[in-house]
């Protein structure tokens, strides 16, 4: 996308429209949108776990409608089924054929909500995608939009009739993070905001499609030292050898925390990453696929705790 003088605009600045666009709807919430922008940047998929209410359909209605991406939801229950997702195929009597009608899944932004809510079969619809972006239905493969992307919700709180989403499940996304309430004051300008409508009707594309793609290619190539890369691998490794973890993050979840780090770079403007940012994404990306042995569960431990412990132990670049 070009300015009005035909110049070629920058990708962090094509960043800005995107993060400045979705913050006019996400009041007071920017550092998560900064980060769900960088996941949606670097290719990698967001799991959102929050109390309901916090705008995580808003948030990803906020996205597709600011990259002028094809948008849809699907609200996940215990009766869903896997051809509910994926599609299915008919068959056609007249000319004796199936027909295949594709499914909510063939899109570029999905919003999985209450994904805990479907069974472990349901789920694992969605693991092919997200990890390879094609589906496989009925012994053919389909191809997923190059775009593909998830966002995912799930209630923190409630666990009642909920299918907890096993390891692999949760090593696909690339982050995990929580939008949390609001201040006072800027709970009274939402009141005040959605007084006539609500803002997210007014949204409209500032980028397009190739602008997306630009910026994907744009994120691999903020530098990132070698130096940083291997404090990325040391972090995931750290906590595979931490004594309460009985499973820790894997070769993904380095990969993932470098791009995600170079990612927010990039949505913050800067040239190159540093180790402040390897260390803000490290919780988002690394708790979410730690599985603490029960002594460590019961005692009340919590992965973002082992991670924030790792993060003091293991010496930062210099």
């Amino acid at each position: 996308m070009n300015d009005t003088s035909g110049a070629r605009v920058e990708p962090k600045q094509l960043a800005a429209r995107v993060l400045a666009n979705i913050e006019r709807v996400m009041s007071g919430q920017n550092p998560a949108v900064q980060k769900a922008v960088a996941a949606f940047l670097g290719g990698g998929h967001v799991l959102l776990e929050d109390n309901p209410g916090t705008g995580k359909t808003t948030l990803a209605k906020a996205l597709a409608r600011s990259v002028g991406a094809e948008f849809k939801r699907v609200q996940f229950t215990p009766d869903l089924l896997p051809s509910d997702i994926l599609g299915v195929s008919v068959f056609n009597p007249r000319d004796q054929t199936f027909q295949f009608y594709a499914g909510p899944i063939f899109t570029q932004i999905l919003l999985a909500d209450e994904v805990n809510r479907a069974s472990p079969r349901t789920q694992s619809a969605l693991l092919e995608a997200m990890a390879e972006g094609q589906v496989s239905i009925e012994g053919r493969t389909y191809a997923l939009d190059e775009m593909f992307f998830v966002i995912a919700t799930q209630n923190p709180v409630e666990f009642r009739g909920t299918y907890p989403l096993p390891e692999a499940q949760m090593d696909r996304f690339a982050l995990r993070l929580s939008l949390g309430y609001v201040s006072a004051e800027t709970e009274v300008e939402i009141l005040s905001a959605q007084e006539q409508q609500h803002p997210l009707d007014t949204i409209e594309p500032c980028i397009g499609v190739e602008d997306v793609r630009r910026l994907r290619r744009a994120v691999k190539d903020v530098r990132i030292s070698t130096e940083l890369k291997r404090y990325a691998v040391d972090l995931a490794r750290a906590t595979r050898a931490a004594s309460s973890v009985q499973l820790g993050a894997g070769p993904r979840a380095s990969l993932a925390l470098a791009r995600m780090a170079q990612a927010l770079a990039l949505v913050r403007g800067a040239e190159f990453v540093t180790p402040d940012l390897v260390r803000e994404m490290a919780v988002p990306v690394l708790a979410h696929r730690l599985v603490l042995d029960p002594q460590a569960k019961f005692s009340g431990a919590t992965p973002q705790e082992v991670v924030a412990n790792v993060l003091r132990a293991v010496p930062v670049p210099a």
